[in-house]
């Protein structure tokens, strides 16, 4: 890993923290299996909305468990998630959304 991506002490903003977010996750499998558990988290959110609250448990289970499969099995990296919890689930999120939106590969 690069100086420049090398995690400091502590990021002090969530636009500091995403480029290393990013370079955590650059294996295609991996980060596919990320798009495809924060979708089901977020139909998991949905349902547990407008259907059941028992939805609502199985979301962030959904979410980590492809998440924490893609950094086991092709990554090999110890996920964010366990330093920076926050700023992980919100760079899940936006690596969704620019995925699904066409500005990241799939």
């Amino acid at each position: 890993m690069s100086d420049v991506l090398r995690p400091p002490s502590r990021y002090l903003t969530f636009e500091a923290f995403y480029p290393y977010y990013l370079s955590e996750h650059q294996n295609t499998a991996s980060r596919r299996l990320h798009v495809i558990g924060t979708g089901l988290a977020i139909m998991m959110l949905l349902l547990g909305v407008a259907l059941n609250p028992w939805f609502l448990a199985a979301a962030p289970v959904c979410g980590y468990a492809f998440a924490w499969a893609g950094h086991a099995f092709f990554e090999k990296n110890r996920p964010a998630t366990f330093t920076y919890p926050l700023w992980s689930l919100m760079g899940d999120f936006r690596m969704f959304f620019e995925t699904v939106s066409g500005r990241r590969p799939f």
